[in-house]
C-alpha cells in the first residue's frame, strides 16, 4: 500500500550526501510512492553544472527554492530564479548551471528509482564533513548506464 502522507522524520535514507561537488538528499523515496515519483533536494555552489545528459526513463521537474539557475533543455536556455519551475522531458538532453553564489533545487523524478543512482554515487556528509570530497566523474558516468542515464556532452557554461 502506498502511504499518501509519508513521514519526514530523520532517517538514514534522508541524510544529506555530497554529489558532484554539491549536497543532495532524498526527501521522498520512490518506495513511498509505489515508484511513481521521487523528490530530491540539491544545494549547489556557484558555477555548479552537471554534464549534459539524458534520462531515458524519467521526466524531471526542477523547482528553484533559492538562487539563480540556468536550465538547458534541448536547444533552449531558461534563466530561472526563486519560485520558478523548469521541466525536462525524458529522452531530451539537459543540464543546469548555478549562476548565483549558491542555489537550492527541489527535483521531482517520475517514475522513481534514479534517486538510487545519486545515493550510490554520493558520499555521506557525516563521513566527509563540511567540504565536498573529490569525486571520480568517469566512475559516476560509468555507473549511469544501469539506470538508462547517458552523458551527451560537457557541463554548460555561460
Amino acid at each position: 500500500m502506498i502511504n499518501s502522507f509519508p513521514a519526514f522524520e530523520p532517517t538514514p535514507e534522508r541524510e544529506p550526501f555530497w554529489f558532484l561537488g554539491g549536497r543532495a538528499r532524498i526527501l521522498l523515496p520512490g518506495s513511498a510512492t509505489g515508484n511513481a515519483l521521487s523528490l530530491m533536494e540539491f544545494s549547489d555552489p556557484v558555477g555548479h553544472a552537471p554534464p549534459r545528459h539524458v534520462h531515458e526513463n524519467e521526466e524531471e521537474l526542477w523547482f528553484v527554492l533559492d538562487g539563480e539557475v540556468s536550465f538547458f533543455v534541448g536547444d533552449e536556455r531558461h534563466d530561472l530564479t526563486e519560485g520558478q519551475v523548469a521541466y525536462g522531458p525524458r529522452g531530451v538532453p539537459h543540464s543546469y548551471l548555478v549562476r548565483s553564489e549558491g542555489a537550492r533545487l527541489a527535483t521531482v523524478f517520475s517514475p522513481a528509482f534514479i534517486e538510487e543512482w545519486f545515493k550510490a554515487n554520493g558520499t555521506p556528509v557525516a563521513e566527509a564533513g563540511n567540504l565536498p570530497p573529490a569525486f571520480d566523474l568517469a566512475a559516476v558516468v560509468g555507473s549511469a548506464e544501469a539506470f538508462s542515464l547517458r552523458v551527451t556532452g560537457p557541463p554548460p557554461t555561460l
